[in-house]
């Protein structure tokens, strides 16, 4: 069974630590490690992307909306929150949605963060570092969630019962090094291939949605993910993650194949990602630079 079990001194504090949760499991997994070493939790998350879950979780639990970083601040602050996460995925899209500015309701915070910070572009690294650079005016530091749960990001080799084909070997590789410039670009980090052409890119719609494209553009299935962090990856924010939901979305899609870049990637609830990827017959293989060039030298 996953689970973090920090160290007190991974985030040495005299107030709780600061959780700001976006979607999926991970930020549940943290504040479930965080009580099961005693540790204090204030979790702010953000409506309509954060688990429910979360508030029986931590210690003391508000929502905030997207785009009110002052409120969050004030919030933090209030509890006496100084060093704080980010955990979960951030959905961007709703940043093009119909009168968004409306929808959104930026607060003053919000808006000098948007200008001063990500005035060049709106790409993720440019967005999240933002966030950061703005909670830091106010003395409030982020660290990475993975000083707490170091465990969750996968070792080399091969998880699954099932191993790539030489064809499929072949696809891994041509993947891998698209993904990195991908990342280095800063558009995404997964990339579906097939016969060494490629399917789909992920962008703004994350992985999953980029997989269902595939299997809508490859009706015969076969095809490889590859999800790779970026070369220049901050850990403390957006680092590549998959678990149940990707292989049922790989399944329902047809793929086949999932490679995933060793040590900087998170496999939540990896012994059931596992059961369940042998069920499916989906391969999984947890690899690294260095082995893609021996495989290629062999």
């Amino acid at each position: 069974m996953d689970g973090c079990v920090p160290g007190r001194q991974a985030f040495s504090s005299s107030g709780p630590i600061g959780l700001l949760a976006g979607a999926g499991r991970f930020p549940i997994v943290f504040a479930e490690g965080a009580r099961q070493a005693g540790l204090s939790v204030y979790c702010l998350g953000v409506e309509g992307m954060a688990s429910p879950e979360l508030v029986s979780l931590c210690d003391h639990f508000d929502w905030i909306p997207l785009a009110k970083i002052g409120r969050a601040i004030r919030l933090f602050r209030r509890r006496e929150v100084t060093r704080a996460v980010m955990a979960g995925k951030i959905e961007k899209t709703v940043l093009f949605h119909p009168f968004r500015v409306l929808r959104l309701l930026p607060d003053w915070r919000t808006l000098h963060m948007w200008f001063r910070y990500a005035s060049r572009d709106k790409k993720d690294d440019t967005l999240l570092m933002a966030v950061i650079h703005e909670f830091e005016r106010d003395r409030i530091t982020f660290g990475s969630a993975l000083e707490f749960c170091p465990e969750l990001l996968v070792k080399r080799g091969f998880l699954t019962r099932r191993k790539p084909t030489p064809a499929q070997w072949k696809d891994i590789r041509f993947g891998w090094e698209l993904a990195k410039e991908m990342g280095r670009l800063d558009v995404g980090q997964s990339v579906i291939v097939k016969d060494t052409a490629v399917i789909a890119v992920e962008a703004i719609e994350g992985t999953d949605k980029a997989i269902l494209r595939a299997g809508e553009l490859c009706r015969a299935g076969g095809f490889t993910v590859v999800k790779v962090a970026k070369p220049q990856q901050d850990m403390r924010f957006d680092v590549p993650t998959i678990g149940m939901q990707t292989l049922h979305t790989m399944s329902q899609s047809g793929g086949k194949v999932l490679a995933i870049e060793c040590d900087k990637t998170i496999v939540l609830d990896q012994d059931k990602v596992v059961e369940l990827a042998n069920r499916l017959g989906i391969a999984i293989v947890a690899i690294d630079a260095q082995e893609l060039q021996a495989r290629i030298a062999a």
